[in-house]
């Protein structure tokens, strides 16, 4: 029963497999610990394949953004409890003023920021940031870090994550996206950008039994652009497309495969639950920011050097041939993954450590 607080979620979709998919994790485990939500999303499209029952979920509404301004929906909106506003987005001026007009008192006011290993991030979470101007000026909002470590926000975790894992039918996953996979070989999962190596891994793949499983979007334009430069020598890389899936479905693919390939900040953390080997292809930016962020990362995560060098690689942070994904280098690799799900299951996740913040 829905009879908790009432939490306004603001997201702008940059990337929708990302912003979106992060806002719809954090809207789903609030709704499932009692609480209300209201969603305002600018582009609410990617809900009809990443969580096609969106507008029946109960104790949750979905809200275009444009009516987050409409005086006429303002007027009859019930006043919230918590506004968050996810990865540095404005919220409009219209719903802000009204609030200020209308409330007997301020709404706790979240800034959720992006998700980083660095070691500034236990500094600066849960920091005050008071409004010197605008409508809401006096009012503070308080920045919430998610992070790796206890000092940090947490990471999104479903109470009943462990218990969807260990029910998994595994193989039944398996003969059902991958009919054709040999007994000796392994399943890779690719979602990424568009990293230089690609070339490099479906030329390691044309050698093994091994298929890859290329998810809708950037990451299957991304190969047939690949496999289009590639020499033809007769050999190719076993590989299937997959459709688009929900959510839940996603966290399966990851949970079926031997290698994941992921990409992004929402299936980075969906791969360390997921338990499994991993790869994590960071978003780029321009002035190369994210190199020091992928460091931190690999620090944290204790990652042997056959990884750290795998994922420079693949991130373009350095030069040289892909590692050889020898089932050696996979079993450090799934020890390395287990020992850090470990760590982070001995501590609280972030809708438990967002809660108390509001009481």
């Amino acid at each position: 029963m829905q009879n908790g607080q009432l939490w306004d979620i603001f997201c702008t979709v940059i990337d929708n497999h990302g912003d979106l998919g992060v806002c719809w994790r954090l809207t789903r485990q609030l709704r499932d610990a009692g609480q209300r939500v209201r969603l305002w999303v600018d582009d609410a499209s990617a809900l009809t394949w990443m969580a096609p029952t969106a507008a029946q979920e109960p104790g949750i509404e979905v809200k275009p953004w444009a009516q987050a301004s409409d005086a006429t929906t303002l007027a009859a909106l019930p006043p919230a409890d918590v506004w968050i506003e996810a990865f540095g987005c404005t919220l409009p001026e219209a719903f802000v003023a009204h609030a200020v007009q209308t409330s007997a008192r301020q709404p706790v006011w979240i800034n959720l920021e992006y998700l980083s290993a660095e070691d500034w991030v236990p500094r600066m979470h849960g920091l005050p940031s008071p409004l010197m101007s605008g409508p809401a000026k006096g009012w503070t909002k308080r920045f919430f870090y998610p992070g790796f470590t206890p000092d940090t926000g947490g990471l999104l975790r479903e109470y009943d994550l462990l218990e969807r894992q260990k029910t998994f039918d595994r193989a039944a996953w398996r003969q059902r996206h991958a009919p054709q996979l040999q007994p000796e070989a392994r399943l890779i999962s690719l979602f990424c950008y568009e990293p230089a190596a690609l070339p490099q891994l479906l030329g390691q793949l044309t050698r093994t039994p091994d298929h890859l499983l290329v998810t809708p979007g950037r990451p299957l334009a991304a190969v047939q652009q690949a496999l289009a430069g590639m020499p033809d020598t007769g050999h190719h890389p076993g590989w299937s497309a997959l459709p688009f899936t929900d959510q839940n479905g996603f966290d399966e693919m990851l949970w079926a495969c031997d290698l994941n390939l992921v990409r992004g900040e929402d299936s980075l953390v969906r791969a360390l639950w997921a338990g499994q080997p991993f790869v994590w292809h960071i978003y780029p930016q321009e002035d190369n920011a994210h190199h020091a962020k992928l460091e931190a990362f690999l620090n944290w995560l204790q990652a042997p050097e056959s990884l750290r060098q795998f994922h420079r690689v693949w991130n373009g942070v350095e030069r040289g041939e892909l590692l050889t994904l020898s089932p050696a280098a996979l079993t450090d690799w799934e020890m390395c993954t287990r020992t850090a799900r470990q760590r982070l299951l001995q501590q609280n996740d972030l809708v438990s450590q967002l809660r108390p913040l509001v009481m």
